[in-house]
């Protein structure tokens, strides 16, 4: 059954090992302080566990993604193999093997599988999961040491302890030590979001908690859609934010599929799953109002669910069925994470009024493709930051330097204290030849965020070229 288990994954999966970097993966390369797990920007470590792991994978292959994508793919291997191992001591066999199946090759794991920047949830479901293996060994304070790590890995772990008070026998005192933990890395998150810049979390997200609140209903509504039937999956999903109305209905909702679950017997799974989304998917607001990567630890209880429920099914053949079409559905996902633009293309036709999507694809894409796209987005938001500097760089890359400067001048205007347009600006004088007004750029640049390693590289060509010069 191993075996099987780790066959399926690698058709399902292992064509993650011939995917590029994606969007936020080359963030990593920005993060060289010298420190793993240290962000430049900030100086504040962030998720550390996890940025060693990115650190290892540079120090031993460089910038080769074939290495970070084959941790992300044995990491999965291997959470998938201990869910199945914790299971069997909780569940009756048929019901662990079917759930471990469900959450190995489930489509929506594509993402986090795939993306490298999403490794943190991988990383910390299987910490999380050695935690319940020795729980369910009745080590309860080894435990708590492994769920320890795994909040260094992903603070968003936190509702862990939550889903170990829904299991028989109970240990007090080593649950109030987890959630003591919990409660530390909450706080240390919510301090994060305050002093970071660009954290686009808490009062950065650009939402209010409550109208958070509100639209997570529909959220939670929306993945346990793609769990049921997997089709509409997007890096970038178009979520509207609701009203209360609209979101009282979504969780009254949600409440009715809680009683149907617990008619289904599958009550205690269920609840689990949707206390384990409860960190992203309640009233700490984040700018992205939903990514499939945060399914990626409530589905070890929604994926029980599922076994418990699927094991009823009289005919073996349609579980087979059901385990064949996610591995093939999941491979079509994989290809699509091959190609920045087949990726965005995907997105673009998922949300067709977002900017974003055409951001990402106008950086894949040609210049000449590029220019309508990014025109296009700024007929949506006329006073982005983010439009202008993409339209400097695609000008910039057809040797329109004149024009490359005006938006970049624009793009610093719309952001005032933004490090990053400053140094766009820098680069857009330096290719005119105004050595000085670009070597002033950068060391504006560098005064905001000292850490801005392009910012640094373009102020030693300045010196360069002004030493060529004399």
């Amino acid at each position: 059954m191993r075996v099987l288990l780790t066959v399926a994954i690698l058709v399902a999966f292992g064509n993650a090992l011939r995917a590029p970097f994606h969007y936020d993966d080359f963030s990593l390369f920005t993060l060289s302080c010298g420190t793993p797990g240290q962000s430049c920007g900030t100086g504040i470590p962030s998720r550390p566990l996890t940025y060693l792991t990115f650190w290892l994978n540079d120090v031993i292959g460089g910038r080769n993604p074939i290495g970070y994508h084959a941790v992300n793919l044995a990491l999965h291997l291997a959470a998938s193999h201990l869910l199945l191992s914790c299971l069997l001591k909780m569940l009756p066999r048929t019901a662990a093997i079917i759930a471990a199946f469900v959450f190995a090759l489930h489509p929506i794991q594509t993402e986090p599988v795939v993306y490298i920047f999403a490794r943190s949830s991988v990383l910390a479901t299987l910490l999380c999961l050695f935690s319940l293996w020795f729980w369910l060994k009745e080590k309860h304070w080894i435990a708590v040491a492994w769920f320890a790590l795994a909040l260094l890995a992903k603070e968003e772990c936190a509702a862990f302890p939550a889903l170990l008070c829904l299991l028989p026998n109970r240990k007090t005192n080593p649950i109030i030590a987890m959630f003591a933990l919990a409660l530390a890395a909450v706080a240390r998150v919510a301090y994060l979001a305050v002093v970071t810049p660009g954290s686009g979390a808490g009062a950065q997200a650009g939402i209010y908690p409550l109208d958070y609140l509100a639209t997570q209903g529909y959220v939670i509504l929306h993945y346990l859609q793609l769990l049921a039937i997997p089709i509409g999956f997007s890096i970038d999903p178009d979520i509207p934010i609701l009203g209360w109305t609209l979101g009282f209905a979504c969780w009254a909702a949600l409440g009715l599929l809680a009683y149907l679950a617990y008619a289904a017997g599958g009550h205690r799974w269920f609840i689990g799953g949707l206390l384990l989304l409860a960190p992203t998917s309640s009233i700490f607001p984040a700018a992205d109002l939903a990514v499939d990567r945060r399914m990626y630890l409530p589905l070890i209880a929604f994926s029980a669910f599922a076994g418990v429920v699927l094991e009823r099914v009289r005919y073996p053949l349609l579980l087979h069925a059901g385990a064949g079409l996610m591995v093939m559905i999941s491979w079509a996902r994989t290809e699509v994470w091959r190609s920045p633009e087949a990726l965005w293309e995907e997105a673009l036709r998922q949300g067709p009024t977002k900017v974003r999507p055409r951001l990402q694809l106008a950086r894949a894409v040609p210049p000449s493709r590029a220019l309508p796209l990014l025109e296009e987005a700024r007929k949506l938001t006329p006073d982005s930051a983010a439009v202008a500097s993409e339209l400097g760089r695609v000008y910039l890359t057809l040797g329109r330097d004149s024009e490359a400067l005006q938006e970049f001048g624009r793009a610093l205007a719309l952001a005032p204290g933004n490090a990053q347009a400053y140094n766009n600006r820098g680069v857009a004088l330096l290719t005119l030849g105004l050595t000085d007004a670009a070597a002033a750029d950068f060391r504006r640049a560098l005064q905001i965020d000292p850490g801005l390693v392009d910012a640094r590289r373009n102020l030693e060509r300045c010196a360069a070229t002004s030493s060529v010069a004399k």
